[in-house]
């Protein structure tokens, strides 16, 4: 596979948030959830990931200068997010940026399962590790890699650098209180950061 590109064959892979949010689904109904480790506390936590999208599907909205912003977009993009189905940061990420690419035709979103495609995953590598989500801003008739975006906004990730850093913070606490974050914050800094990355991309490419 190309670094600076993503194949064909890949993207068929790929699921469109639908597809994702079904698929989730129906694992939960079976007692499972994506990838090897099907312990009861990480099906547990798929479950709840379900219910934080369930919300946020139900409640985000974007905003009139978003919108504006995602209208003046005018290269046919598609946006594939890395994500698992356990992930956290995933269930408070996805469906905003999927809010943002269903407000401009141009724009495709796909999403495909980070253990299932490590070669991918590889490419799009956080300090060394396959932290997700991360979502990979291409052109469309290229396939050609713009960006990439993730695993979460700046302010939560200087959260959970500052938590980890305290040894005595039990593991379930560091992750309420990142949570507590997304909550807050109402998915602002994500659409944000996310935006900021796709127009600096695309202005790269036009110069």
């Amino acid at each position: 596979m190309k670094e600076n590109s993503i194949s064909e064959e890949l993207l068929e892979k790929a699921f469109d948030y639908k597809g994702y949010r079904d698929m989730l689904a129906g694992l939960i109904e079976d007692g499972k959830t994506t990838g090897t480790n099907q312990d009861d506390w990480i099906v547990d936590y798929a479950r709840l990931n379900l219910q934080r999208m369930n919300r946020l599907d139900k409640t985000w909205k974007i905003s009139d200068d978003q919108e504006n912003r995602m209208l003046n977009i005018d290269t046919p993009l598609t946006w594939l997010t890395i994500t698992e189905g356990w992930c956290g940061d995933a269930a408070q990420i996805i469906p905003v940026i999927e809010k943002l690419a269903v407000s401009n035709p141009l724009i495709d979103h796909k999403l495909i399962l980070r253990d299932e495609n490590p070669e991918l995953m590889d490419q799009f590598l956080t300090n060394g590790t396959r932290s997700i989500p991360k979502t990979i801003i291409l052109e469309t008739e290229t396939k050609r890699v713009l960006a990439s975006w993730g695993p979460r906004p700046s302010g939560a990730a200087d959260l959970l650098k500052q938590l980890k850093a305290n040894p005595d913070i039990p593991k379930e606490e560091m992750y309420n209180q990142l949570h507590g974050w997304y909550a807050k914050d109402k998915g602002r800094h994500t659409a944000s950061e996310f935006l900021h990355i796709v127009e600096t991309a695309l202005e790269t490419v036009k110069i």
